[in-house]
């Protein structure tokens, strides 16, 4: 413990900051494997299948060549230029590299771009549960982290009349993430007009977190809100090559904005991180130019887990479960079975061999819930749902 004239010395916006359970969760469910105990990885949000050949290729090729030194904060040029095409592309918007920033991961990049924008005493909105990264940074830097409870009976779409009542002249970013995390919930084209009509007429920067845009099993297929009228310049989009290629090790995300945030964004990471690893930007230009088989079958594997996953936990009494529309999460209501989903989450991890979350690990509206990442073999899937069958009848809570 350290000592009090110590802590004294800490910052006191270290209270304000918040953590990733997953990753806390996950240390717990190792230390039991450790210990000799089998145990269903549902608990953290990573691929499991292995990054596809070519990337991995790439960015061997990279080191033996020498991409092995410093290169510009923003990114090298390669890279911003395949990015900038492939969202040109994909969003239907017309970006160059100056609107192009690359960071070791997305929350680096999330980091950066939110201590650009605000301003103690600026307001966030976002919704709730949520990706715990936007509302930890945005306390951390002084400025209020506003919630838009999601309803499991809107699908866990925003409510967009919350949103309007919550909007006020402090209200500087709304954040949006569609395909949600942890819900998986898939905001409609209609919900994204309203959104950027209120962006509008109320002068709000929109980011949207675009990070599972890959992994969504509406047939209409993803819009991004930048696409829409007006929007591009008022709208920065936030993706990365973790969850689409496996590439979570790997490090590195990217966003897109208008070019005076950009500058912003990249002052930062180059007074914190540099640059991003040379060989990895090598490996992140293969993936978004060279074969996309592996993600499309990637993305039918999860369908098919999705609907094992959601038809098992409904099949299980005193569980009930939305079918989400994208990522790969399923956000079960356990309120008939446990008054705290905490401990619900606790006893699955140790007396049934299964790790889960807390749905209020992603904020207060997460209360009720779990969260499983169905980012699984079907076989593991099958086990965790016996798994919880057998032990939910033990459970006193």
């Amino acid at each position: 413990m350290l000592a009090p004239s110590v802590e004294r010395r800490l910052a006191a916006a270290l209270g304000r900051l918040g953590s990733e359970s997953a990753f806390e969760v996950m240390a717990r469910a190792k230390d039991l494997e450790r210990r000799g105990r089998s145990v269903v990885h549902l608990e953290i949000g990573e691929p499991d299948f292995d990054t596809p050949a070519h990337i991995k290729a790439a960015a061997a090729k990279a080191l033996e060549t020498g991409w092995t030194h410093y290169v510009p904060s923003a990114g090298v040029i390669e890279l911003r230029e395949a990015i900038a095409g492939h969202l040109s592309r994909t969003r239907g918007i017309a970006l160059d590299t100056e609107n192009v920033v690359v960071g070791p991961g997305g929350k680096p990049v999330i980091w950066c771009i939110l201590s650009a924008l605000l301003d103690p005493g600026d307001e966030l909105i976002y919704a709730d549960p949520a990706y715990p990264a936007y509302a930890s940074a945005a306390s951390y830097l002084g400025a209020a982290a506003v919630a838009v409870p999601l309803l499991e009976s809107r699908d866990f779409r925003l409510d967009l009349d919350a949103l309007e009542a919550k909007l006020s002249p402090r209200t500087k970013v709304v954040v949006i993430n569609s395909p949600h995390n942890p819900t998986g919930g898939v905001l409609t084209r209609a919900d994204l007009e309203r959104i950027a009509d209120l962006a509008q007429r109320r002068d709000f920067l929109v980011i949207s977190d675009e990070i599972y845009s890959r992994n969504i099993y509406d047939d209409a297929g993803f819009i991004s809100i930048a696409s829409l009228p007006e929007m591009a310049q008022r709208t920065i989009i936030v993706d990365g090559f973790s969850k689409a290629y496996a590439m979570t090790g790997w490090r590195l995300g990217y966003a897109a904005m208008p070019k005076e945030i950009a500058k912003a964004v990249t002052l930062l990471l180059n007074n914190t991180v540099s640059c991003t690893t040379a060989f990895v930007q090598m490996a992140g230009i293969a993936a978004l130019t060279g074969p996309d088989d592996e993600v499309v079958r990637m993305n039918r594997e999860f369908r098919k887990r999705r609907d094992v996953v959601v038809n098992g936990l409904n099949a299980i009494p005193g569980l009930s479960c939305v079918m989400p529309q994208g990522a790969f999460y399923a956000f079960p209501n356990v309120t008939r079975v446990a008054r705290d989903e905490k401990r619900l989450a606790n006893f699955l991890l140790e007396e049934a061999g299964v790790a889960t979350l807390a749905g209020t690990a992603f904020g207060p509206a997460g209360k009720g819930y779990i969260r499983l990442s169905y980012a699984n073999s079907i076989e593991n899937l099958q086990l965790a749902l016996e798994r919880i069958r057998e032990a939910l009848p033990k459970f006193k809570g």
